[in-house]
């Protein structure tokens, strides 16, 4: 039951999400990494979803893989993302990795997050 992956519960996180908002300067490919796992790294229903194995035995590494493809979609200065892609992103991930919604607004303030450091990214990788 649930191992064929045709049919899941999902798990809802409807907590309130309270997160201090951390201003990151991004400098370089490294400082936009750490800044990316700073992020996630302070995400509570991630960490939840990681913590319980909401994605298996594998969610760590699942967690690990949105930060990867985080960092590509955010490293290009000439990327032109918006801040609901960078959310839908985020609700995708969850929801095919972890089987989980945030109904508590955390995704949102993740993908604002995200989109502060992309766009400081770009500002300091035009020097």
């Amino acid at each position: 039951m649930g191992t064929a992956g045709k049919t899941f519960n999902a798990h809802v996180i409807s907590a309130t999400y309270h997160h201090k908002h951390v201003r990151l300067v991004a400098g370089d490919a490294s400082d936009l990494r750490r800044g990316i796992g700073e992020i996630l790294s302070r995400w509570g229903g991630l960490q939840m979803a990681v913590k319980n194995k909401w994605g298996g035995h594998d969610s760590l590494e699942k967690s690990q893989e949105l930060a990867h493809h985080l960092f590509h979609l955010l490293s290009h200065p000439s990327n032109v993302i918006t801040v609901d892609e960078i959310e839908s992103f985020l609700h995708e991930s969850l929801l095919l990795s972890f089987s989980t919604e945030m109904e508590d607004g955390s995704t949102e303030e993740v993908a604002e997050q995200l989109m502060i450091l992309h766009e400081e990214n770009c500002l300091h990788g035009s020097h």
